[in-house]
């Protein structure tokens, strides 16, 4: 019995060692305390600053038109005291885009009507200025009927060009001119003996060379005033 009792006590005495052992003991710091921190009451106005101002997106790149905008709007703020929302200025931004979209496409279309009208002019004339002198000669054309076409077009610069020819022709059945295709003007005037004749041929040459070569748009005054140095020499070629 009394081995018993020692070896209960045994048992007891070890357990309350063990229990000693894996006890931990955290110390206290009483020497550390919390400090309490309140937030001023000028706290909105302190950070009310463009600087803390984050409804801008500085970081992104922007075009040339959202930098007037953006200083547009801080010299209405700061001058005026106007405050524009970031989304009118959006819609402001995205407004003057369309406007310009609208302007280019409206300048776009009126150059192709433009275009598409000088073109479908060309092809009229080019039809009635498509006479074949390397194949047919001067004589041989209805250069009165082309005239009355061209006038009828107001095509006043063309006009010029078939009195001119006329004059070749003219000259032709006259025999005072040997017309031939490859003949420059020049060698037309040195073939003329007639002085009277010779003069009113150089001046009208010079008249179509301006005016057709040199591309001259003329006017019905104009062309009246040129028409009649060609009507001159048609009568001098007729006495």
């Amino acid at each position: 019995m009394i081995k018993l009792n020692l070896i209960l006590l045994f048992l007891f005495s070890s357990v309350v060692n063990a229990q000693k052992r894996d006890t931990i003991i955290i110390p206290q710091d009483t020497s550390s305390f919390i400090n309490t921190r309140v937030f001023s009451e000028d706290l909105s106005k302190k950070y009310s600053d463009k600087d803390f101002d984050y409804s801008s997106t500085e970081g992104e790149a922007q075009n040339l038109l959202s930098r007037f905008l953006f200083w547009l709007k801080d010299t209405l703020n700061n001058t005026f005291g106007i405050s524009i929302p970031p989304s009118a200025l959006k819609f402001i931004e995205y407004f003057i885009y369309f406007l310009m979209g609208a302007l280019a496409i409206y300048l776009l279309v009126k150059f192709l009507i433009k275009e598409n009208f000088s073109t479908l002019l060309t092809k009229k004339a080019n039809t009635i200025i498509d006479v074949n002198l390397s194949e047919k000669h001067i004589e041989q054309i209805n250069l009165d009927n082309l005239l009355s076409v061209a006038l009828e077009q107001k095509n006043y610069r063309l006009a010029v060009r078939y009195h001119y020819l006329k004059v070749l022709k003219n000259l032709s059945f006259h025999n005072i001119i040997e017309w031939q295709f490859e003949k420059t003007n020049a060698d037309y005037q040195k073939e003329i003996k007639h002085p009277k004749i010779s003069s009113l041929f150089k001046e009208v040459s010079y008249l179509y060379e301006h005016i057709w070569y040199g591309e001259q748009d003329i006017n019905n005054l104009k062309f009246n005033s040129i028409e009649a140095r060609f009507e001159a020499l048609k009568n001098s070629l007729n006495h």
